[in-house]
């Protein structure tokens, strides 16, 4: 449903969130993750980018990551790594002391690591398999990590593992 230039988007039983029409950086979608609940609510593209990111670089649960680094590693600014970092701080997923190193939680360490374990295997499969440039290929996984559900998500890991990727 459409209101001005506000879309409401249902999360299966979860509240309904308004959402900025034709932004990326809010589009929620309905992934299961393991983090010993049922669910969990979806964080947003940009977010889950920071968590990939933080995890890329080594973060975990135990091993914290500098602020500096996730900048270099996304091409944004520190700034830009600081409001983030203050919502996902908000919403469970890291810790960070005043101006110190930040470092996931469990929660945040799972969530970022299905994200990029996601992202690895629809780059190799659409490089290996599909054909395109190991570039393009990275493009196009990270567009689609986003946007895959957890069951669709299990059905490709099904058929990658049936063309013995």
């Amino acid at each position: 449903l459409f209101r001005s230039e506000r879309r409401v988007v249902p999360l299966d039983g979860l509240r309904d969130r308004s959402v900025q029409k034709g932004s990326n950086h809010f589009i929620y979608h309905q992934r299961q993750l393991l983090l010993g609940r049922d669910s969990m609510e979806k964080v947003s593209m940009s977010h889950e980018d920071y968590l990939e990111a933080i995890v890329m670089l080594g973060g975990s649960d135990t091993q914290s990551v500098r602020s500096v680094d996730v900048a270099t590693k996304l091409g944004v600014s520190k700034a830009s790594v600081s409001k983030a970092v203050a919502s996902l701080k908000a919403s469970g997923m890291l810790d960070q002391p005043y101006y110190g190193d930040i470092t996931l939680t469990a929660d945040g360490y799972s969530y970022g690591k299905s994200v990029l374990e996601r992202h690895e295997m629809l780059t190799r499969f659409l490089h290996e398999k599909v054909g395109l440039s190991l570039e393009v290929a990275e493009e196009e996984a990270c567009q689609m990590e986003h946007a895959i559900s957890d069951e669709s998500f299990d059905k490709w890991l099904e058929y990658f593992k049936a063309i013995g990727l």
